[in-house]
């Protein structure tokens, strides 16, 4: 790919993964401000699924896709995935949370593995090493991990199934279908949850957070969507790496949260297997 069209894509994808992480921000303020996680979760859905309806066009006959288990079953996952890394913000910084996160292309990799028969090159798992050395000095398993980190690791499993079952679909399904199909699953799958919890209270500042919330998420998502249309999703994946600036940055800016030196390295590890990633498949 030329170096303009690698530069547009670059930056389309630091733009939405940067609006995911100014939802999950919201999110972690909303959870501070003792709103259930399960009700961000939901309205997030909600709240996503009506914004981008129009934007996917999607039709009363894309909705057989919901008797696909695999369908089904990606929008669970994905749906696991967020009710988890919300819970997690509750008490976690937000660079940390995303740093365990990113065990989920390892999990995805291994996937393919086992069940697509892939055989990735040595550079390419060496790589991955390096991004699950980075994700074990974040989360330093054995030295009093909490409980947020825990479910931040159950939310990078839960997406490591998801991407999995994304790469199973792709090219039999229109990537804006899947997307809304998501969302529509996870808000039936949330709504139980949803109304027997306890909603925010009149407080107008919490009802908008939780509309920044939905958009950021939905806004980013539909990005990557955008972004997989400019380029092959291998290149686009490595990318996505560029996630860990953001929730540094917002991290200290909005809750004063720095990163310990050990996480530090670590999400530095995890960056550069990204970076690598990339150049592997420009290369």
């Amino acid at each position: 790919m030329p170096l303009v069209e690698l530069s547009r894509l670059a930056g389309t994808v630091f733009l939405a993964v940067t609006l995911v992480v100014v939802g999950d921000t919201c999110g972690k303020l909303l959870t501070q401000a003792g709103v259930a996680p399960f009700v961000v979760a939901w309205s997030r859905f909600a709240i996503g699924a009506l914004a981008l309806l129009p934007l996917a066009r999607f039709s009363w006959g894309d909705l057989i896709v919901l008797k696909d288990w695999r369908v089904l079953l990606r929008a669970v996952f994905i749906t696991g995935g967020i009710c988890s890394i919300l819970t997690a913000l509750k008490t976690e910084p937000i660079a940390n949370v995303f740093g365990a996160f990113f065990i989920g292309p390892i999990i995805s990799y291994i996937l393919a593995i086992i069940f697509l028969k892939e055989r990735p090159t040595p550079l390419h798992s060496l790589l991955l090493g390096l991004g699950f050395l980075g994700v074990l000095l974040v989360v330093k398993p054995g030295f009093g991990m909490s409980t947020g980190t825990l479910f931040a690791i159950l939310a990078g499993i839960f997406y490591g199934c998801y991407l999995f079952m994304t790469k199973l679909l792709a090219g039999a399904m229109r990537a804006s279908v899947l997307l809304v199909s998501q969302l529509i699953i996870g808000t039936l799958l949330l709504t139980p949850i949803g109304l027997n919890s306890p909603l925010p209270p009149n407080d107008t500042v919490l009802w908008l957070l939780i509309v920044a919330s939905a958009l950021g998420s939905a806004g980013g998502n539909y990005l990557l969507v955008v972004a997989n249309r400019m380029a092959d999703a291998s290149l686009v994946a490595p990318l996505v790496y560029t996630q860990l600036i953001s929730a540094t940055l917002l991290g200290i800016l909005v809750f004063d949260d720095w990163p310990d030196p050990i996480a530090l390295a670590g999400l530095s590890f995890i960056a550069l297997s990204g970076l690598g990633s990339l150049a592997l498949k420009r290369s």
